[in-house]
């Protein structure tokens, strides 16, 4: 969409991806699962982990579709902050049974300044277990996905945008 938009990551663009148009079709929500697996597979990620909204549903298709596929990755979702009140978990799924140290994808539909990627690293990290790929459908090439890198994080993206807003999907 293009227009005048303010940015979750602080400041304005002239457009405005929602990926959640695309995650939460039944169709599309299959083919970003199925794009997304054979890349956990390589990085032999046990988990995938994202940030609370955007995450959300790649988190769980992802994990439905490896279900299907026979070869299931359990899905974690993290808060911006730790719930005050229940068992006050910043990450909810079955990450109990991952045991300690184990290696997860952190992933969200686009990356800006990256923050909320590197929120959701953290959190990973916190909980003792390793971050082998950050994944996002869309790098909005705003400096965030040069952070995430500079940080040593193997860092990939489905698609990308140019400073008009024009994506491509990633070779």
């Amino acid at each position: 969409t293009f227009g005048e938009f303010k940015l979750s990551a602080g400041g304005t663009s002239s457009y405005y991806f929602d990926g959640r148009i695309i995650t939460l079709d039944p169709e599309a929500g299959y083919h970003v699962a199925r794009a997304i697996l054979p890349i956990l597979r390589q990085c032999r990620a046990q988990a995938i982990a994202g940030p609370t909204l955007g995450a959300d549903p790649i988190v769980a298709s992802v994990s439905v579709v490896s279900h299907l596929e026979g070869n299931p990755v359990p899905g974690l979702i993290v808060r911006m902050e730790a719930k005050g009140h229940g068992g006050q978990r910043i990450i909810e799924g079955p990450l109990a049974d991952l045991g300690e140290n184990a290696r997860v994808a952190v992933v969200d539909d686009a990356c800006t300044s990256g923050s909320s990627l590197m929120h959701a690293i953290a959190a990973v990290e916190a909980a003792g277990h390793q971050v082998v790929k950050v994944i996002t459908l869309l790098d909005r090439n705003e400096g965030g996905s040069d952070e995430i890198r500079r940080r040593g994080y193997d860092f990939v993206a489905l698609l990308e945008a140019n400073d008009q807003g024009e994506i491509r999907a990633v070779s």
